[in-house]
């Protein structure tokens, strides 16, 4: 096998081994994709200032997200339909993330459940939460998250209509997905995929099916994922959900200095700089760009964290920079379980880990939380 270097790297050998509609899946954007490309892009032109002839011994990259301890200020985000990128894939990724030392978010719509999840692990992961028409199912899942112990609801807000993604389309990527002839015989072109899914009985839709009202089966929840997002979402729903929940809370999805203020006066612990991976509004600024005029708007009132885009140590050690406390890693997390399973969630938190690392050293500083815009050349941010 090739040298695994970096993230480009997990990503190369997960589109080779991942069936080509659930790799699209996760690497595509809505409409002309220019917001997921800027994601990424917008990272480039800033530049480190790099500093010599200081001790740079003893470093460390812990520190705290909603308060929780952290091997380093990463968390991995949720991401829908993760179990299709490898047979128990949240199992895997949450497994991945528990041994390192960094939260896991478990999607709504993931395939393996929140009771496969916790079956799996030792510790508390954190739980994402959509809001859907059918309040009773949301309270039942509410309620599920707590039984499972987990340790944070993260409620995304921006998702009350779904973004076109034209790959999506064309590939037939359904709830169930559509086996085309084309869908099946590229399948078989991914033996490793394949033998997977065989050995597993999660396929469907564990957080939904069969504990939804109508939703027996996997036949019957693609006209109920189309009814139940919910545009008439508000903050009074926010509140709704904390009063139920009555732990740690994080909103997601925030992109607008006047929604970061919403955010912060909602109550809750933290917030998500997030334009969803590029999947909604095409034509938004990227996560990174929106970032700052919301830590200047907020930033002494609730905790900021950023994703979008990360794609190296380095990216999440500018969003630190211009200060965020926390990063979410979607894609990249992906990149390393569609390549090569929980080896490869842990191999893309070992690259980003030391990516970090050796460059703070070189920006001359030893403690992660020290990081703010002085490592930074002033003009490329």
């Amino acid at each position: 096998m090739t040298v695994i270097t970096n993230i480009e790297d997990l990503r190369v050998l997960a589109q080779k081994r991942v069936p080509r509609m659930f790799y699209d899946y996760a690497d595509a954007g809505s409409w002309t994709e220019s917001t997921y490309r800027a994601n990424s892009a917008d990272f480039q032109p800033m530049k480190f200032r790099q500093r010599v002839a200081v001790n740079m011994e003893n470093r460390t990259l812990r520190t705290t997200m909603i308060g929780q301890d952290v091997k380093m200020p990463v968390a991995l985000a949720p991401t829908g339909f993760t179990g299709m990128q490898h047979a128990d894939g949240e199992i895997l990724a949450a497994r991945a993330a528990e041994k390192f030392g960094v939260p896991f978010t478990l999607s709504t719509m993931s395939i393996c459940s929140i009771e496969d999840v916790a079956a799996h692990t030792s510790k508390p992961f954190w739980f994402q939460l959509y809001m859907m028409k059918d309040r009773s199912f949301i309270e039942r899942l509410i309620e599920r998250a707590k039984a499972a112990n987990c340790s944070a609801l993260v409620v995304t807000l921006d998702l009350q209509v779904l973004g076109q993604r034209h790959k999506d389309l064309k590939n037939g990527l359904s709830a169930p997905p559509k086996l085309t002839i084309p869908n099946i015989l590229n399948m078989m072109t991914k033996p490793r995929w394949c033998m997977g899914m065989l050995q597993t009985p999660r396929r469907g839709f564990g957080n939904i099916v069969g504990h939804a009202s109508d939703v027996a089966d996997m036949s019957s929840l693609s006209s109920w994922c189309a009814q139940q997002f919910d545009p008439g979402l508000s903050w009074n729903d926010v509140e709704w959900i904390k009063q139920r929940w009555g732990g740690k809370m994080i909103i997601k999805g925030i992109m607008d200095p006047e929604d970061a203020r919403l955010a912060a006066n909602s109550g809750a612990d933290a917030l998500i700089v997030s334009n969803h991976g590029g999947r909604q509004l095409d034509g938004a600024l990227s996560s990174i760009t929106a970032l700052p005029p919301i830590v200047d708007a907020v930033g002494d009132r609730i905790e900021i964290h950023v994703d979008g885009g990360i794609r190296s140590g380095q990216d999440v050690l500018k969003a630190i920079a211009l200060g965020a406390k926390g990063v979410h890693i979607g894609r990249a997390f992906l990149y390393g379980l569609g390549a090569m399973g929980e080896e490869g969630v842990t191999k893309c938190l070992d690259i980003i880990e030391r990516e970090m690392d050796i460059t703070m050293a070189f920006c001359g500083l030893t403690d992660v939380k020290k990081v703010d815009r002085n490592i930074l050349v002033p003009g490329t941010y």
